[in-house]
């Protein structure tokens, strides 16, 4: 899409968004509302993102979901939010409610004990660099900064690993930016936009906003329900409706999107 034809396509979703009954922004975090960095702990929002959040939500008329394959404990330090959005952990395995009410999903006992062994070898990972993250329903293998051969030899180790303890029965090996990870299959980001989205009115402007491969699930799902937005950098393939490169154009989204839902400039 040409960025004229970009901007008049957007121009057009905000005044539908300020004529809407009702709002829903769906928000991944990192590579979406934070840079990505080779230590995870220190990826903090871009710079006037949390202040922007914060008035969308103080106005009230927007259900903001954070969307996040992190464990929703690891995350809600990092957002340094006003108050406590609706976040969805985890790829959907969590739901953490802006009342403080948090559940967690049952799951396939099997892929379970899978991920139990799981965190037998990864001691081997880490020795050749990697970062392990367990969370409910899956573990994230990190290699962000990395060279190109210790990455092979991590996906080596993984993939072994995974057929010779048959893993690949019951867990699932995702891509994504700057890792890998294995999971318990059911639930994904696309679970959440169908979960949020049909307990809304169904003339509810809705967007979804995210970076990786891992929220095409999520663009497929808000296709023809609402928008579907890639932030990051660099254009990829996607099934998202626009594009924009953080941060400054990440940031004028929200504003716009604040103005539009009844906010002040």
């Amino acid at each position: 899409m040409q960025a004229t034809d970009q901007q008049r396509h957007l121009a057009d979703f905000f005044q539908r968004l300020a004529a809407a009954p009702h709002r829903t922004l769906l928000l991944d975090y990192d590579g979406t509302l934070a840079p990505f960095k080779v230590r995870r702990d220190e990826a903090l929002p871009y710079a006037g993102v949390r202040e922007l959040l914060d008035a969308i939500m103080q106005g009230g008329h927007t259900r903001v979901v954070i969307v996040s394959g992190r464990w929703t404990r690891d995350l809600i330090p990092l957002l340094g939010l006003k108050r406590l959005p609706e976040v969805w952990g985890s790829h959907g395995w969590e739901q953490l409610k802006p009342g403080g009410e948090y559940a967690v999903a049952r799951m396939n006992e099997a892929a379970l004990r899978q991920l139990a062994d799981a965190d037998a070898w990864t001691a081997e990972i880490e020795a050749q660099g990697g970062r392990c993250e367990i969370k409910p329903g899956g573990l994230a293998i990190h290699w962000r900064g990395l060279g190109h051969d210790r990455i092979a030899d991590i996906r080596g180790l993984v993939f072994q690993n995974l057929l010779l303890k048959e893993m690949h029965k019951t867990l699932v090996w995702h891509d994504f930016d700057g890792g890998i990870e294995l999971r318990v299959p059911g639930r994904h980001k696309g679970f959440v936009v169908d979960t949020v989205l049909s307990e809304m009115d169904p003339e509810t402007a809705a967007a979804y906003l995210g970076d990786d491969t891992t929220d095409e699930d999520a663009f497929k799902a808000i296709h023809g329900r609402g928008i579907g937005v890639l932030v990051r950098p660099q254009f990829r393939a996607t099934a998202a409706d626009f594009w924009l490169q953080p941060p400054e154009e990440l940031l004028d989204f929200l504003r716009q999107w604040h103005e539009a839902s009844g906010g002040t400039k």
